[in-house]
């Protein structure tokens, strides 16, 4: 069904329309035939089809299902098992090719996670042995149900400091340990809760609100926190704050000047130096990623051994103590399901999931991320059940994985054998590691999230988004951790509600010699068009901010008029809104179009509409705004609108 007010389609050729502008009579000639198109309905559709696309649209925007299509039941069982376990996709096709990759990358990656998980759960104030049990269950869990073939779980620096911080600001981990282990595991019970509910529920995008600019600033800002909190154990010092914000860190180290150990600071500077240098050589040359691999389990061998040689004369340097061997003992009777803590936990499990990005695929595959929520979430629910802390993919462990030529997620349980291995029977050689190592290895792992370039970059492309990243970054620092988050989340919500209710509008221009119609200010050699008013809305027409977009076209008019009275041009006439960028329209918009008609007829000009999509023809359509249109307002192009209507006047006598 086509709608055209005039119920005429015409034909126009070599006419010739006069055309003055800015006081200069300018004549076109046009010799090819034009057609004045008619504007056409959508094909109709039922409500139920039409929620049914919108929701699909919504939910399932990759079309999960288009697999089990014209596929036989055996078939359809097979891809289901596929869909939920992928283990069963590439199990069937493994060898011993890829299994000799995946035992390389596999060990690599452990090297790596020991450390790092002693390391991380220190920082969530947690025992360290909790670090190890946390990165041997969940790797086996995400083997089996993960998607990505490198990405590395286990536990990461910013989930672990969000944890220990929103903790212990109600619960002390040092005058209520039993209680703090609690919370911990129920936090990461309801982190894997709510992780595997958005999964399945496919509402995986509810977390994109934090946007590219503010994770920048979070990211930053967590890092230089996590990074000064760890001068406790660069300093030796005994008594810290627990505090994370800039002033009170840098005020305790200075505060317990007389807690500085001499032997401490010597040996985690070396050790920090030698960190740090490693990691510049894997930057530089990814060839030899296995030195920056290497060297957090090679100086935890080499610290303990010094410590150990020398302890007789290294009294001022910390060691971790007894850690216990064997398995990851049971927790779920740990789980804190009612009291006054409980809203903490669920509190705590909600940031949990919001830094739980998980690391991008960097071959040519694709990862589903409802289903990468789903997998995170099922390991984190068992991992809570199993004396294990918040995991999820580590930035720094995937990109090494990777590097390291693994395959499959095979190189997962590589990994998780060889930290079974270390709780079985290599617990007791940790008894001397000095806690001035892991402060060091945590340093270097998250010295790599301050990306100054990619803060430089927003600055120079965006500046809003610039603001958006010093909003996270300064609220990290100097309020807290959580607020910080809190911040980022916020400011990006307000750029999407100033993106919704400010939208862009543009005054259009004809390039000469053409059908064209472009922004004026963009570009230069385009024409005004006299008695024309050309206006883009490059947004949709929404309740949030159809009254903005009525007191700017007006006000678009009101200097339309005065520059043409100023400049003595012809009177303006018509306004024409080109509506190809309004995708959609509600009844606030629809009432705001018959507002402004009404505002635009007693001015004496008429208002037209140029290209209006499907649904929002459909709309106007059936609120019947049309109806009070004149005969030639409603048109497929500006082009077609101008041609018409000048032509019109040509014809009158």
């Amino acid at each position: 069904m086509c709608v055209n007010n005039s119920n005429r389609v015409e034909h126009f050729s070599s006419h010739e329309t006069t055309i003055r502008v800015s006081n200069t009579t300018t004549t076109t000639t046009t010799s090819m035939e034009m057609e004045i198109h008619s504007v056409c309905l959508p094909p109709k559709q039922t409500t139920l089809q039409k929620l049914k696309h919108k929701l699909t649209e919504v939910f399932f925007p990759d079309d999960p299902l288009y697999r089990f299509k014209n596929q036989t039941w055996c078939k359809k069982l097979l891809l289901g098992l596929q869909f939920f376990f992928p283990i069963f996709q590439w199990g069937p096709e493994y060898n011993l090719s890829l299994l000799r990759s995946d035992v390389i990358s596999g060990l690599t990656i452990a090297s790596l996670a020991i450390p790092q998980g002693i390391s991380y759960a220190k920082l969530a104030n947690l025992p360290p042995i909790i670090g190890l049990y946390s990165s041997f269950v969940p790797p086996l869990i995400y083997s089996n149900l993960g998607s990505s073939r490198h990405l590395a779980v286990g536990p990461v620096s910013i989930a672990s400091l969000v944890m220990g911080s929103m903790l212990s600001e109600t619960v002390s981990f040092t005058q209520d340990p039993i209680l703090y282990l609690k919370l911990a595991f129920t936090a990461t019970f309801f982190a894997g809760l709510f992780q595997a509910s958005l999964g399945l529920l496919r509402l995986g995008f509810v977390i994109d609100f934090l946007s590219k600019a503010t994770l920048v600033g979070f990211m930053a800002g967590a890092a230089i926190i996590v990074s000064l909190q760890q001068l406790k154990g660069l300093l030796g010092i005994v008594h810290f704050t627990t505090r994370m914000q800039l002033i009170p860190v840098m005020s305790s180290v200075f505060k317990h000047k007389n807690e500085w150990s001499w032997q401490t600071i010597v040996m985690g500077l070396s050790f920090l130096v030698f960190l740090l240098i490693t990691r510049n050589i894997s930057m530089r040359k990814p060839k030899l990623f296995w030195v920056s691999a290497a060297a957090p389990l090679t100086s935890v061998i080499i610290s303990t051994i010094l410590v150990f040689c020398l302890k007789s004369k290294a009294h001022g340097i910390s060691v971790i103590g007894n850690l216990p061997k064997g398995l990851n003992p049971p927790s779920s009777n740990m789980l804190y399901f009612n009291g006054q803590y409980l809203g903490l936990a669920i509190k705590t499990g909600l940031e949990g999931i919001a830094v739980g990005r998980t690391f991008a695929a960097l071959q040519n595959y694709q990862v589903d991320g409802n289903k990468e929520m789903m997998a995170i979430g099922f390991m984190n629910m068992a991992g809570s059940c199993t004396s294990c802390f918040v995991t999820t993919g580590s930035f720094s462990r995937s990109a090494i994985n990777y590097n390291a030529g693994a395959q499959t997620a095979v190189s997962n349980i590589i990994m998780a054998a060889t930290v079974l291995v270390t709780l079985l029977f290599l617990m007791p050689l940790f008894h001397y590691t000095p806690n001035v190592i892991l402060a060091s290895i945590i340093i270097t792992a998250v010295i790599g999230l301050i990306d100054y370039q990619a803060a430089f970059r927003l600055w120079k492309v965006d500046k809003l988004d610039f603001l958006a990243c010093l909003c996270s970054f300064f609220g990290v620092l100097f309020i807290s951790v959580p607020l910080g988050l809190g911040i980022a989340v916020g400011v990006s919500v307000f750029k999407i509600l100033l993106h919704v209710t400010r939208p862009n509008t543009v005054v259009l221009g004809n390039i000469p010699g053409t059908q064209l119609y472009q922004s004026l200010n963009r570009y230069k050699e385009t024409l005004r068009i006299p008695s024309f008013l050309i206006l883009a809305i490059e947004s949709p027409m929404y309740f949030a901010n159809c009254t903005y977009l009525q007191e700017r076209i007006l006000r678009w008019v009101r200097e339309e008029e005065e520059r043409v009275k100023a400049n003595n041009e012809n009177t303006l006439n018509y306004v024409i809104l080109d509506m190809t960028a309004v995708t959609a329209i509600d009844t606030s918009g629809i009432e705001m179009v018959c507002e402004l008609q009404k505002m635009l007829d007693k001015r004496s000009l008429q208002i037209v509409l140029a290209n209006p999509t499907g649904n929002v023809m459909e709309k106007l359509h059936k609120s019947k705004v049309l109806e009070s249109f004149e005969s030639n307002s409603l048109y497929i192009t500006v082009g077609e609108a101008i041609t018409d209507i000048t032509t019109t006047w040509k014809a009158q006598p």
